[in-house]
């Protein structure tokens, strides 16, 4: 950050900026200082909803035209201690840490859990990004920011407020880094719903002048992004539930963190009845824009379903796989359908997948059967790894706040106007 330091420090202490005349200055001042950080090294870091750990990514940023406007220069991803996931988890769930029992210097109310978890998630965050800077032999004083979307413990759009849970202040003091943080609340107040957030970046890195390209995000929760080829006009929103019934539903039965490249899944057969009950949750019906969570859909919500399935189908018998089955097609279902209204305007198009779900082939060729008509790929083919597309998308949004420049697409969130996103925590 010395940069804009050393340009502000320079400057006659003395100059009058009261009048319209010395404004100009002003300007100058400001775009210098805006213009040091569009060229750069830029940390990300992102974890889902799925809470299957972190994803750490250094990038290289560059205004030049000849050269990729993006380089990843190094990635990291390391699982959540146990316990903080265990937090975290029951954080994501009204009184859910009434389930938790504390052991020795432990807290015993939620409020006192958010704030440990809060500080653990800083300290935990921090070992990241210095394992991520030391295996890249990048020293901290080299990158411009670090880009952390934090942990989303509550997301209540209809209540206007959305809810992540980081400690800034710890990761900046133990990297010596500046941290761009609480990307989506500013997006909130001026009337959107502070997600998906990601479309601007996919937009910025991944649009084409001859093919309509659509990004589908498969984390914790689904959503899509929507490129006409040769336009600005990005679509883009949340389409329903993805890992995060899947993964609860494994753990729940395996043991294991995930369904592994959807094999228990595809030795199951889809519950139709069962899977007609689960689409009419009423997300599914609403109009974009729209966004959803955990609050929404979790393992609790999955197993009153069941249980009213159970009430009202009792002679239809099915296993634990059946149910992972169907699981996956509603996941399968609910993002095509969205996906197949844009693709009936737009001939050229073709489904490029991201996120953790893109590595689950069972899960990709029931998309495929789902949208025959168009090509369903990962954005392994577009020059980035699925697996680290969102962590580069904060690094992106990190860059945008220190150059001043918006973050969010009010198509897609739903508010009156662009904005510059997140607040900055100085090192």
């Amino acid at each position: 950050m010395s940069k804009p330091v050393s340009v502000i420090d320079n400057q006659n202490p003395n100059v009058d900026l009261s009048d319209g005349e010395d404004m100009s200055l002003v300007d100058t001042l400001e775009q210098t200082l805006f213009e040091n950080f569009n060229d750069g090294l830029y940390i990300g870091m992102m974890s889902g909803t799925s809470l299957d750990g972190m994803d750490a990514v250094l990038c290289q940023f560059t205004a030049d035209s000849s050269a990729a406007p993006m380089q990843l220069l190094a990635s990291y991803s390391r699982d959540f201690p146990p316990r903080l996931r265990e937090v975290l988890l029951a954080l994501c769930q009204p009184n859910g840490v009434q389930a938790l029992t504390p052991v020795e210097s432990e807290p015993n109310s939620e409020l006192d859990w958010f704030g440990w978890a809060s500080k653990a998630y800083g300290e935990f965050a921090s070992d990241a990004v210095n394992t991520l800077l030391q295996r890249a032999n990048i020293e901290a004083e080299s990158v411009l920011a670090i880009g952390c979307h934090g942990q989303t413990v509550r997301h209540r759009p209809q209540m206007g407020y959305t809810l992540q849970l980081l400690d800034a202040n710890i990761i900046a003091e133990r990297t010596g880094i500046s941290v761009v943080s609480d990307f989506r609340r500013r997006d909130m107040a001026v009337g959107g719903q502070g997600a998906p957030l990601v479309p601007a970046f996919h937009h910025a890195l991944f649009s084409d002048a001859h093919t309509t390209r659509i990004l589908l995000n498969l984390g914790g929760i689904a959503n899509i992004t929507v490129l006409p080829a040769g336009s600005d006009k990005v679509t883009g929103y949340d389409t329903g539930p993805a890992n995060v019934l899947m993964d609860a539903w494994t753990a729940l039965h395996t043991g294991r963190d995930y369904d592994a490249d959807g094999a228990w899944a595809q030795s199951g057969q889809v519950v139709e009845p069962l899977l007609n009950q689960l689409i009419e949750h009423p997300f599914f019906a609403k109009t974009y824009p729209k966004s959803t969570g955990r609050e929404d859909f979790n393992l609790e919500w999955l197993q009153d379903e069941l249980q009213k399935f159970d009430q009202a189908s009792a002679h239809i018998r099915y296993s634990s796989a059946d149910v992972q089955a169907t699981l996956t097609e509603l996941t399968a279902m609910s993002a095509s359908d969205q996906i197949n209204q844009f693709i009936q305007s737009h001939d050229d198009s073709i489904v490029y997948v991201c996120g953790g779900g893109a590595l689950n082939s069972y899960l990709i060729t029931r998309l495929q059967a789902h949208l025959p008509h168009t090509s369903v790929q990962t954005t392994e083919v577009l020059g980035l790894a699925p697996t680290w597309v969102e962590a580069v998308a904060f690094a992106w949004l990190a860059r945008q706040t220190l150059m001043g420049e918006t973050g969010n697409l009010p198509a897609v969130t739903g508010a009156n106007k662009s904005v510059v996103l997140g607040q900055v925590c100085f090192a």
